[in-house]
């Protein structure tokens, strides 16, 4: 792989974890109770909110150093999808319209890493080299 595609798979894998890692953590301490507030009024259990914490800074970091890369955009592409509906189906409200665009962005260059997986620049980039 060359030098542009293996920048631009570390880049790309880089700005989508961000999201999530920084979604994750900001729900921890003070972000907690208003989060589960927010889930328990669009009619989700605010006991789910520990995996969703889990869900965004564990397969965030997984995606960011490329380790089970795929896997990772996987589970993630579902999460931004399953929130698109539950959270931000409101064409009515052009702000919740707009983040129901962002999440389907999202899932979709997460979509990429699932088709193309991490490249050398990662984790598994590394293990391959290895076998």
């Amino acid at each position: 792989m060359s030098f542009i595609t293996n920048a631009s798979n570390l880049t790309g894998r880089v700005l989508l974890s961000a999201i999530f890692i920084n979604a994750g953590i900001s729900k921890l301490g003070a972000g907690y109770a208003g989060t589960q507030g927010y889930m328990e009024a669009m009619g989700v259990s605010g006991s789910l909110l520990p995996l969703v914490i889990a869900t965004e800074i564990l397969a965030g970091i997984a995606l960011l150093v490329g380790f089970q890369a795929r896997i990772a955009a996987f589970l993630l592409a579902g999460f931004s999808l399953l929130s698109a509906v539950l959270f931000h189906f409101d064409f009515s409200d052009q702000m919740q319209s707009i983040l129901f665009m962002k999440n389907l962005a999202i899932a979709g260059g997460l979509l990429t890493v699932v088709a193309h997986g991490a490249a050398r620049w990662s984790v598994d980039g590394l293990n391959r080299n290895q076998a």
